[in-house]
């Protein structure tokens, strides 16, 4: 497996915004300069009042399926 860390600092409403529709993905640029199209679903849990701020790790399979996203910092 392998994974990436990238940070996010998006607003409440520029999350409901953009990333309402069930098919929506969310592009996120890691740390080593990779682009990463993520399921938008997938950050919800980590959707606050202020929106999504912190760190996060996204492990991928082999095969590059996603396996977990999960908030460090």
């Amino acid at each position: 497996m392998k994974s990436y860390t990238f940070s996010m600092h998006i607003t409440y409403q520029q999350f409901l915004h953009h990333y309402s529709g069930a098919a929506s993905n969310v592009l996120v640029l890691t740390d080593n300069g990779l682009r990463l199209q993520l399921p938008a679903s997938r950050m919800r849990p980590f959707l606050t009042q202020i929106g999504i701020r912190g760190r996060f790790r996204v492990t991928v399979s082999d095969a590059n399926k996603l396996q977990a996203i999960e908030q460090i910092m």
